[in-house]
């Protein structure tokens, strides 16, 4: 896996937004945020761009001077703005669609990639002749397979079929909107990125479910990573992508999936691609609908998710934590939650001066420390609340289950 080339920055005339969850200081000399989380000084210069950038909305800022186009890529690269992406053309994108039985859900993907250059890979199904039909009968492309190698090696099939410097893939049991390659083509106009997501939702008619199962997969699907467009990396917000749905750049992905991966291909591929230099974007102005699996097969997808996480451990050791919070943070949490807040207000406290004596030696004011940390701790806790409703979903019924006892576990 090569990284990007040393033609570096966005393309000119690309306006920015800023990111939600930046915050400005100091009358915009300091800016925190960003993936990772970090301090930004801004020298005068920037420090107009800046502030019109934060209050712009939506729509963003287009950079007309050199300097203001210096200051959007520094904020782009550390994932304090975003680039906004206008349609293009698809080109000659084609889409991958890896296949394994299940012909209903594979005609209902194909029906939405009408008119699109498809390849379905079909990964040695028992009714390989239902699947030849379904693709026939759509006028797609067929690979097949003479064994089953999982979505990884499918994908990397479809991969070796195409020719396009742009490739996308999607699941057969997705369905892609009119417009959702052109929608999301327009970011490989920045010579950093490598991949790109659209958000994964349900069916819009499970939002009306009575189930708990629909009700949990309306509001915390695994595969839903939020409605704000995202800087993907290690230690940002979000650190990985799911590849239901994902555009790739064929330079940056020559060695693919790895196929000994029948779970976690996506996740190891995006950390590699990170390491490698190479940005990942998320981008939720566009939806692609994931069915929704019964119950029974919601939990055994479940399971099996977890049982990829030792091999991804060793191979990226220490980048499995779903969260990571500040010590200080944890502490004030724990004081907290058996009611002390004596302790807790001491833990905090004990931690803004010392984070003021850091700023005062770099020329920071003192008097953020404190707004920091308290960001900091509202973070914490956000993340820490994430944590429980997703990966360490026990603990967050058992934290359910003492909610009416106990505040913190309730905010959880």
């Amino acid at each position: 896996m090569i990284g990007p080339g040393t033609h570096r920055g966005l393309p000119q005339g690309r306006a920015v937004r800023w990111d939600h969850r930046a915050r400005r200081w100091q009358a915009g000399a300091l800016v925190a945020g960003g993936a990772p989380w970090g301090l930004v000084r801004l020298a005068p210069v920037a420090q107009p761009f800046v502030t019109r950038l934060a209050t712009a909305g939506p729509g963003g800022v287009v950079p007309a001077t050199a300097v203001e186009r210096a200051t959007a890529d520094r904020l782009v690269e550390r994932g304090i703005a975003h680039p906004v992406v206008e349609p293009v053309g698809p080109g000659d994108v084609t889409v991958v669609v890896p296949a394994h039985e299940r012909t209903d859900t594979l005609a209902r993907c194909l029906s939405s990639l009408a008119g699109m250059d498809v390849v379905v890979v079909d990964d040695a199904s028992p009714n390989v002749d239902e699947v030849a039909a379904v693709a026939a009968r759509h006028d797609h492309r067929l690979v097949r397979r003479a064994v089953n190698g999982g979505p990884g090696a499918a994908r990397n099939t479809g991969l070796a079929a195409t020719d396009g410097e742009v490739v996308a893939f999607l699941d057969s049991d997705c369905v892609a909107p009119p417009g959702w390659v052109a929608a999301l083509a327009g970011h490989f106009d920045d010579p950093r990125v490598a991949a790109v997501a659209p958000r994964v939702r349900p069916p819009p008619d499970v939002a009306g479910g009575r189930s708990l199962l629909a009700r949990h997969e309306d509001r915390r699907s695994a595969l839903d990573m939020g409605d704000e467009p995202q800087l993907v990396r290690r230690g940002a917000p979000l650190g990985f992508l799911p590849s239901a749905a994902l555009l790739v750049r064929r330079s940056a992905v020559e060695d693919g999936f790895d196929e000994a991966l029948r779970l976690g291909e996506d996740v190891d591929l995006i950390w590699r691609l990170a390491d490698a230099g190479w940005h990942a974007r998320y981008d939720p102005s566009v939806t692609v609908h994931h069915e929704m699996r019964s119950p029974a097969a919601w939990a055994r997808r479940r399971f099996d998710y977890g049982t990829s996480a030792a091999v991804l451990d060793r191979r990226h050791p220490g980048r499995l934590a779903p969260v990571n919070v500040s010590g200080w943070n944890v502490a004030v949490a724990a004081a907290l939650s058996v009611r002390r807040p004596r302790t807790a207000a001491a833990v905090g406290a004990t931690a803004v001066a010392l984070l003021g004596r850091r700023l005062a030696a770099n020329g920071v004011d003192v008097r953020l420390a404190g707004r920091i940390v308290g960001t900091g701790l509202v973070a914490d806790a956000v993340a820490i609340g994430h944590a429980l409703r997703r990966e360490w979903w026990p603990l967050g019924w058992l934290a359910l289950a003492r909610s009416s006892r106990s505040p913190v576990a309730a905010a959880a």
